[in-house]
């Protein structure tokens, strides 16, 4: 005998969704459980595998291409699109936006932005759903995470916005991951400035099944975090940003006593500035 499926999950059977990141962490994971609950699913990558499409999507030619493929593969309709391609790179915030800070913002921003624009007539035609995966971190301001913090929270407004103006047509939910070990924290642990520690751990089915009831819920929920700690500190770091800044820096002020990041080049400057050995220049 089959067992039914839980109440906020039985209008995923039979619908068709596009997935983006979708031979990473999240994305696999996430195409796995849709595919079991009976979901059509495409999905988008700049690593081709089976059952996902090969797309940059910091280029307009291979989005509104890969697209158009996705929509071929699932007979030309489509109910769901998640949001998981992503980078997040390790910068200086004070310095001049380099390569990494761009690609933070062509990726996490602007990717998702010009794959869900490819995506919107199909989203339109069958009333369907967007699920836009952003971070705890789009309001927790930790060091050398500026870029993706301000794409993040780029993308979190980018969302607001597409509701506000076709959130009568399409549901647009965010989804709000908190630290998860996965690749994407590859670039900062190779600069010396990982975030391990900083920030209460979560796992990754936390986030992945965040992503899958909000995709089944009979409306779209507007913001949601991945556990009961995320949602406490969503609610904390946008309705308590000054509160944020001064834990935060407390916090970051214990590390570097310790000696953290002392290895690390790019967190030279912040140890000076943190032991006072450098000043603001005399107006």
């Amino acid at each position: 005998m089959t067992t039914p499926l839980p109440r906020h999950l039985r209008r995923l059977p039979g619908q068709n969704a596009v997935v983006t990141g979708a031979s990473g962490a999240f994305g696999s994971a996430t195409v796995a459980v849709l595919r079991h609950l009976g979901v059509n699913v495409v999905g988008l990558d700049r690593k081709a595998a089976p059952g996902v499409v090969e797309c940059d999507i910091t280029d307009d030619a291979q989005v509104r291409q890969a697209m158009a493929e996705a929509l071929d593969r699932l007979g030309g309709t489509l109910d769901l699109l998640i949001h998981y391609a992503g980078v997040g790179p390790a910068v200086d915030i004070g310095g001049e936006p380099d390569v990494h800070v761009h690609q933070a913002l062509e990726v996490n921003l602007l990717g998702s932005w010009r794959v869900t624009a490819a995506a919107m007539p199909a989203l339109l035609n069958t009333r369907g759903r967007v699920v836009l995966t952003s971070s705890l971190l789009a309001h927790l301001q930790l060091p050398f995470a500026g870029a993706y913090t301000v794409s993040k929270r780029a993308l979190a407004a980018y969302a607001d916005c597409l509701r506000a103006e076709y959130g009568s047509h399409v549901g647009v939910t965010t989804v709000y991951p908190g630290y998860v070990d996965t690749p994407i924290h590859d670039s900062s642990r190779a600069t010396g400035v990982a975030l391990d520690g900083l920030v209460p751990a979560e796992r990754e089915r936390d986030t992945v099944m965040s992503v899958v009831r909000a995709a089944g819920a009979r409306r779209a929920p507007r913001d949601v975090a991945s556990t009961a700690l995320g949602t406490a500190a969503l609610h904390l770091t946008r309705h308590f940003p000054g509160t944020t800044e001064q834990i935060v820096s407390l916090q970051v002020g214990l590390l570097l006593a310790d000696g953290a990041f002392g290895d690390a080049e790019i967190a030279q400057g912040l140890h000076e500035r943190h032991r006072g050995t450098v000043r603001p220049a005399a107006s």
